[in-house]
C-alpha cells in the first residue's frame, strides 16, 4: 500500500502520522519526505515537490510507502499530479491530518477540494485523521467546520474514531529518530538497571525510559484503533 500524507497547512502532525501511525502498520513502509527544507529527524528518503518524476519512479519500485508531503510542497505536488495524468492512482490513499484550529480546518477543506476536484482523486480514497484531540470532547464538536462540510458534501472519509488524542509522548519524540515501535521493541530491563545505577543522574535517565515505554504502550494501542478506523 502507498499512502500520501498531505495538507496545505503546516503544524498538523503529518510527519508524526507518517512515522508513528502509518509506516509501522504497513510492514515498516519506506517513508519519503517531500520537503523543501529537509527535516533533521527524518531517516527515510527525501526529495522536493518539483522532483515529481523521480517520486513516481520511487513509488512504482516500492511495495509499501508513506509519502510525507511538507506544506511548502503541497501546491507544487498537486500541480504536478494534474500534469502527470493518472499519477494520483499510484497512491492507494490520501491521508489528510488536521488539528482543532480554525485555520487548519479551513486548509483541510481546501486540501480535500483540491484533491477531489482539481486532481480527480476518488473521494473514498481521501481520509481525514483528527490529530491532537482532547479525549474529553467529542470530535464533531472539536472540528465543527469539517464535520459540517462533510455533512454537506460527503464522499471523503471522516470518522470520529480516526482521532489521535493529545499525549506528551509525541512531544518527547519530536526531535528524536526513535519511533514508538522502536521503544516497544526495546526489551531492556531498565527497572533492574535503576537498582544497580550508582548516580542520581543515571537513575533519573533510566526512570525516564521506563516512563516513555509506559506511555508508548498506551499510545500504540490507541493508534491501532485509529489505523483500523482509517482502513475500514
Amino acid at each position: 500500500m502507498k499512502i500520501a500524507v498531505i495538507n496545505f497547512s503546516g503544524n498538523v502532525g503529518k510527519s508524526t502520522i507518517a512515522r508513528h501511525l502509518l509506516a509501522p502498520r504497513l510492514g515498516n513502509a519506506t517513508v519519503i519526505a517531500v520537503e523543501t527544507i529537509n527535516a533533521d529527524d527524518n531517516d527515510g528518503m527525501q526529495m522536493r515537490g518539483n522532483e515529481f518524476g523521480a517520486l513516481q519512479e520511487n513509488l512504482l519500485s516500492l511495495d509499501a510507502a508513506v509519502v510525507d508531503i511538507g506544506a511548502s510542497n503541497v501546491e507544487e505536488l498537486v500541480s504536478r499530479m494534474k500534469s502527470y495524468q493518472g499519477s494520483h492512482e499510484d497512491f492507494d490513499m490520501f491521508v489528510v491530518p488536521t488539528v482543532p484550529e480554525s485555520k487548519q480546518e479551513r486548509d483541510t477543506i481546501s486540501t480535500i477540494e483540491a484533491l477531489a476536484d482539481d486532481v480527480g482523486v476518488d473521494r473514498e480514497r481521501i481520509r481525514v485523521v483528527l490529530n491532537m484531540v482532547d479525549p474529553r470532547n467529542p470530535p464533531a464538536r472539536t472540528f465543527p467546520m469539517l464535520f459540517k462540510f462533510h455533512a454537506a458534501h460527503r464522499g471523503f472519509v471522516l470518522r470520529e474514531e480516526a482521532a489521535i488524542f493529545e499525549n506528551e509522548l509525541f512531544g518527547k519524540l519530536a526531535n528524536s529518530q526513535r519511533t514508538i515501535a522502536d521503544i516497544l521493541d526495546d526489551r531492556t530491563d531498565y527497572k533492574a538497571m535503576i537498582r544497580d545505577a550508582e548516580s542520581p543522574e543515571e537513575k533519573t535517565d533510566l526512570a525516564r525510559k521506563v516512563s516513555m515505554r509506559r506511555l508508548a504502550v498506551g499510545v500504540n494501542a490507541q493508534l491501532d484503533g485509529v489505523f483500523a478506523a482509517l482502513m475500514r
